[in-house]
């Protein structure tokens, strides 16, 4: 019986074991993966963040880059190994949490070869979950190679012949120029009026401007926080207008319908494609939850990662409390909350 057990190895749940360790809590990490890291290494190759490094520090200790440095995942997942053996934080891999339930007093987590119980539940899983594809990639032939965002590595993996990479966000994005850079043909789908940032402006960086300005500490209950959290989210580092003015790409709207060889799409029918990304996102999955509630876009009810349920607790879901509370660098405020929040608990219980 632990005191505290937390779901997910990833930046999150290393943020809040960061305080629980200086607490000298009675906790765990229990993690689904073989190593820590492991979510970032599973992306595609020439992944770079697009927040410098003075921007991707956790509680404790800075990223170990030079200012205005833009990581790769190999970085990513180096800093975080790192952050895990200089504060000793405790750490069982390989265990995937089935089912999620609450008995009198405790909490049981299911998982295929072992079960775990804790007095408290912290669920660090991050807001990326379920890959989400559209039904009509069903009704594709089989001879198209199809891969989701999350399985992408590199152009190294297409076939030969025209490529669709469908979806309007940083993924979306980053992947259509690198595909475009080979000089295959590109399809893309997705809405073409995206608003893209620079990664610098007037000598500053953007997140040094967002910082300035308030849109990092906005929370979402605010004016602008409101505002933002409706808004859609800016590409940042990619001239998008320049990127769909490129001779081997054409923009085809959004994607519609298909047929075997045939992708229908808003603007046309188009017959030669051999290759589908799809940069579509993902949806999140929090059924393994026993009586949760969630809210209309299926997140757990909270306020400030403090659930409903009596002694269950999130962390690093989007706009937690501001815009950065599910990235590397926004989730330590997110965490010190918690537990001065947890620690106060515990206190006025005894």
């Amino acid at each position: 019986m632990k005191d505290y057990i937390i779901i997910g190895a990833g930046q999150s749940g290393l943020a809040i074991a960061y305080h629980l360790t200086k607490q000298n809590a009675n906790f765990l990490i229990v993690d689904a993966n073989k190593e820590t890291g492991a979510p970032w290494l599973k992306r595609w190759d020439s992944l770079k963040l697009f927040t410098p490094s003075e921007f991707n520090s956790l509680p404790g200790m800075d990223f170990p880059h030079k200012k205005g440095h833009y990581a790769n995942k190999y970085e990513v997942a180096d800093y975080l190994k790192s952050y895990v053996t200089k504060f000793k934080i405790p750490i069982e891999f390989n265990h995937r949490v089935t089912s999620l339930k609450k008995e009198n007093d405790f909490f049981i987590l299911t998982c295929k070869n072992k079960n775990f119980k804790a007095k408290n539940v912290i669920i660090a899983t991050g807001p990326f979950h379920k890959p989400f594809t559209p039904n009509c990639h069903k009704k594709v032939s089989k001879d198209i190679f199809q891969i989701h965002s999350e399985h992408y590595k590199s152009p190294n993996q297409l076939q030969k012949g025209a490529t669709l990479v469908v979806g309007a966000g940083d993924s979306g994005v980053q992947i259509l120029n690198e595909i475009s850079k080979t000089n295959k043909k590109v399809y893309f789908s997705g809405n073409t009026d995206i608003v893209s940032l620079p990664q610098e402006f007037l000598g500053k960086t953007l997140w040094w401007w967002f910082r300035k300005i308030g849109f990092l500490t906005a929370n979402k209950y605010s004016f602008i926080g409101k505002k933002l959290s409706n808004s859609g989210q800016p590409v940042i580092g990619t001239d998008v207008k320049t990127l769909f003015k490129k001779e081997n790409i054409t923009c085809v709207g959004r994607t519609l319908d298909a047929n075997e060889e045939t992708i229908i799409f808003e603007k046309q029918k188009v017959h030669d494609i051999k290759n589908i990304v799809w940069a579509t996102g993902f949806k999140p999955n929090f059924n393994w939850i026993e009586n949760i509630e969630l809210d209309e876009n299926q997140y757990p009810k909270n306020y400030r990662g403090v659930s409903e349920m009596e002694g269950l607790y999130f962390i690093g879901l989007p706009w937690l409390y501001t815009r950065g509370s599910a990235t590397l660098g926004g989730v330590k405020k997110d965490a010190k909350y918690l537990c001065n929040y947890i620690a106060k608990k515990e206190k006025d219980s005894q």
